[in-house]
């Protein structure tokens, strides 16, 4: 029974997920974290971290991981299949329509129109991830008191180096780590980051 849920919850993940990965996080959020709770808000950060840092579509990563936590190798595979097979049918499909019909302004008409959805499915779980790393909610705190000032710096510090020197993510990622490894080695409290 277990392996029907998990499945049919990321064949839900790959049918709804449009726009890609970061658009399918608020779909894996709701189902691995709100309805099911196999995994905390905070180890769902940690999955997206992971994720992140291994080869591979980020859906198909969380997947993979969710799969063998709850179900060992086996969950592994179903949940990966459960992600991939809507994604297969529905690109084989809009295949063959976009091939035979691509010339149709409403073809394109309909494609423009999706692009302000998948930035809205972004966006919202961008910010979900950002509270949780700033202020350990999924919402904005109450008060500052809440704010995590190391957690603020790296963000800060990580955006800024992003935007001006064109990192790698994976090298600002390394770096990130070795720099909290540091922070803690001198007395930082691993919990206020």
């Amino acid at each position: 029974m277990m392996y029907l849920q998990l499945f049919w919850s990321f064949v839900q993940i790959g049918l709804l997920s449009f726009g890609g990965g970061y658009a399918a996080l608020p779909l894996i959020q709701m189902q691995v974290v709100t309805e099911h709770q196999w995994l905390t808000l905070q180890e769902f950060a940690d999955v997206l971290t992971i994720s992140q840092m291994t080869p591979g579509p980020i859906a198909i990563n969380a997947a993979s991981f969710v799969g063998t936590r709850l179900l060992g190798i086996p969950g592994a595979v179903i949940a990966t299949i459960g992600t991939v097979l809507p994604s297969l049918v529905i690109v084989l499909t809009l295949a063959w329509f976009y091939f035979r019909y691509r010339n149709l302004s409403a073809m394109q008409g309909a494609l423009y129109g999706l692009r302000p959805a998948v930035v809205a499915l972004i966006a919202s779980a961008g910010l979900s991830i950002l509270f949780l790393a700033l202020f350990g909610s999924s919402s904005l705190p109450q008060s500052l008191d809440a704010v995590s000032w190391p957690a603020m710096a790296l963000f800060i510090l990580g955006y800024v180096i992003m935007r001006k020197r064109k990192v790698n993510p994976i090298v600002m990622i390394l770096g990130t780590g070795i720099l909290v490894v540091i922070l803690t080695m001198a007395g930082l409290p691993i919990q206020q980051l």
